[in-house]
């Protein structure tokens, strides 16, 4: 389900690359495009998007000129921001000066690219919903909207403390994060790395947010990125050894 509540700008000179981009991200989020940074400046003071994601290379004014008039006017400095660029600008230009969320280094491959930006618009659809919880503080939401992969991310990302419950039908899984690594987690019978991988491909059901929950136990042995970098790995194992093999979907690499 997309994010639609997310404004995304996207800017790329290359028509090619705009296009792509464009509708790998239709579907995660409310895209308007730009070719020039001139014309993307002025969309975005008209009316500001969640995310700016931008060309850093381009003719005229660059992506990290684009990005410091932006950042230098109250109404825009808000906006999160990726940038696409290759290695050696982002390792002698961009890395220590940008306030990006994140880079994209080109060449990339258009589906990792997406997961990349997937990433951070969920990480502004998380924090949109808290804006919007109830008195009671806690964020009710539906895992057909955010699975629990992407929230796991999110929380992760926005460095959140919080307990997270999840429910599938009969089933019940609490996680405590503390500034977005996961602490403590229990499923049935099973607790710490064992209850997170056993959640990790749940995708219907139920979450809940509670800023205020929290836990002084400890029982996962590997932070955040690697609890899902290890259960995505058993996913795809599971999937293997049910002769889930489906002909990959060829990917696309994009430079300009």
């Amino acid at each position: 389900m997309a994010n639609t509540n997310v404004k995304l700008l996207l800017v790329d000179d290359n028509p090619m690359v705009l296009g792509m981009l464009r509708g790998a991200l239709t579907p995660l989020a409310n895209v308007t495009t730009s070719n020039d940074s001139a014309d993307a400046l002025l969309k975005a003071v008209d009316d500001p998007p969640d995310l700016l994601v931008s060309d850093y290379r381009m003719p005229g004014m660059d992506g990290h000129q684009l990005v410091e008039k932006l950042k230098s006017r109250p109404k825009t400095a808000g906006i999160s921001v990726i940038l696409l660029a290759s290695k050696a600008d982002i390792t002698e230009k961009l890395s220590n000066h940008d306030p990006v969320d994140d880079f994209v280094e080109k060449p990339f491959f258009l589906k990792e690219a997406t997961q990349r930006i997937k990433r951070v618009i969920d990480k502004i659809a998380l924090e949109k919903m808290a804006k919007t919880a109830p008195s009671d503080g806690v964020l009710r939401g539906s895992l057909s909207q955010m699975n629990v992969i992407d929230l796991v991310q999110s929380l992760e990302m926005g460095r959140k403390s919080c307990a997270l419950t999840l429910t599938n039908q009969r089933d019940k899984c609490e996680m405590y994060f503390v500034e977005g690594q996961v602490t403590h987690a229990a499923y049935g019978s099973l607790s710490g790395d064992a209850a997170v991988f056993k959640v990790l491909s749940w995708t219907t059901g139920n979450f809940q947010i509670n800023f205020d929950g929290k836990t002084s136990q400890q029982t996962t042995t590997l932070n955040t990125q690697g609890l899902l970098m290890e259960g995505l790995r058993r996913l795809d194992e599971s999937k293997r050894d049910e002769g889930g093999s489906e002909a990959e979907e060829e990917d696309v690499l994009l430079d300009t």
